[in-house]
């Protein structure tokens, strides 16, 4: 269900965080078992891809412009996303097997056949996807790492962002959500340097969500406890 590194020339790469939480429901198990392999890009795979070779996108999505979730939960934006956005493909990625589950059993309540799955490390989706492929990106309310010794673990660093700068097309947007505050800090530091642009003009560009919004668990988490999420917009410099 998850990207194989057995094949030896597989990078080794640390994975920080769970990828399996409490016993799955035997729904779950089924959506697993019957869905998965039919919405997973193959060619992710080290067993199916060992030489690496480029994800066909265009092919994927018949031609669609592409998005990109990183880390998707439960899946609920990334399907509702799928769902206001017909005319476009997305490719979620989660390594956290249950919130795999959790999504799937979205998609088929939902009926959306714009979406691809990826069960793993988006650090192995960049392996394949080429220059320019994608159109959009999010990274929603993602593991803070909140102890400075665990910083380097975030995705806000350089061995995330310049993969995604690369696979993002010029003038393609960014869109990072998050309630804790360093790292806010750490997000605009490091993304500018990867090569894009900050798109706020006002305190109102990053208080309030994108019009096309969907406030998540974790989100409605953080507000009960008295966190204040973040919206940041990016684009790629061309």
């Amino acid at each position: 269900m998850t990207t194989s590194n057995k094949h030896p020339d597989a990078p080794w790469r640390n994975f920080y965080g769970r990828i399996k939480g409490k016993s799955l429901k035997a729904s779950q198990e089924a959506y697993l078992d019957e869905d998965l392999a039919a919405l997973s890009p193959g060619a992710v795979d080290w067993d199916v891809n060992p030489d690496r070779l480029p994800l066909d996108v265009a092919a994927l999505f018949e031609g669609r412009p592409a998005w990109l979730e990183i880390g998707f939960g439960g899946g609920e934006h990334l399907v509702h996303q799928a769902s206001t956005h017909g005319d476009v493909g997305i490719i979620g990625c989660e390594p956290y097997i249950n919130g795999v589950a959790m999504l799937l059993g979205k998609i088929r309540r939902a009926g959306v056949t714009n979406l691809r799955v990826h069960p793993g490390d988006v650090r192995n989706l960049f392996d394949v996807l080429p220059d320019a492929s994608i159109d959009r990106a999010f990274l929603l309310y993602p593991d803070p790492w909140p102890k400075k010794r665990h910083h380097r673990r975030r995705f806000v660093t350089p061995d995330h962002l310049q993969p995604l700068a690369r696979v993002l097309r010029p003038g393609a947007i960014f869109r990072v959500a998050t309630d804790i505050p360093d790292y806010v800090r750490q997000t605009l530091v490091e993304v500018p340097k990867a090569g894009f642009e900050w798109l706020a003009e006002q305190p109102s560009d990053w208080r309030q969500p994108w019009d096309d919004w969907y406030s998540t668990r974790y989100e409605q988490k953080a507000l009960r406890e008295g966190r204040v999420p973040h919206y940041l917009t990016f684009r790629r410099n061309g």
